[in-house]
């Protein structure tokens, strides 16, 4: 498994841009409760209870960014938590589907934004797990907006800045 370091570095050489990182602080909460409320209407019964592939998938997700880093991954939980307590009160709503599909719709619409202002492809064009690597990508600027994890912010930004000259060069070449 990639580091944390690794990870973000990765993200970030192809997010810089102020702007592309204010449109993922909305598209990407979109794009995931979208996603959740996709998943909470497959359900199956086990013992006592309904189970969704959302509520599974919250626990191996949050698994893996404690693997990551453990700090970023609590400020993880208090966001995930409300994502999936949310979305499973919408599931049970006349049409989830319908609301699910319009945010995740509207939440890429927003990612292809930034991404014109970055003049990047997203990082999942290369790495499909970069596609879980965004929302921990949005808590650690999250963390350095508020001053913390500074060591974190001096390890990943050189790295990052690096591999975007490297890309940069590649596709002059």
């Amino acid at each position: 498994m990639k580091s944390a370091v690794e990870q973000l570095s990765t993200y970030k050489s192809v997010h810089l841009n102020p702007q592309n990182i204010k449109t993922h602080f909305i598209g990407v909460p979109m794009i995931i409760w979208s996603a959740f409320l996709m998943l909470g209407t497959i359900r199956f019964d086990w013992q006592d209870y309904q189970i969704s592939v959302a509520m599974i998938l919250t626990v191996l997700v949050l698994g893996y960014y404690m693997a990551l880093h453990m700090r970023l991954a609590l400020g993880l939980v208090l966001f995930i938590l409300p994502v999936l307590y949310t979305s499973e009160q919408v599931v049970h709503t006349s049409h989830p589907f319908i609301i699910a599909i319009s945010i995740f719709v509207i939440g890429w619409v927003m990612q292809f934004i930034g991404h014109h202002y970055e003049k990047a492809k997203p990082a999942f064009m290369d790495d499909l797990n970069q596609l879980l690597i965004g929302p921990f990508f949005l808590m650690a600027e999250l963390y350095f907006m508020m001053g913390l994890e500074k060591d974190l912010a001096a390890q990943i930004t050189p790295i990052a800045r690096e591999k975007r000259r490297a890309l940069e060069a590649k596709l002059s070449n």
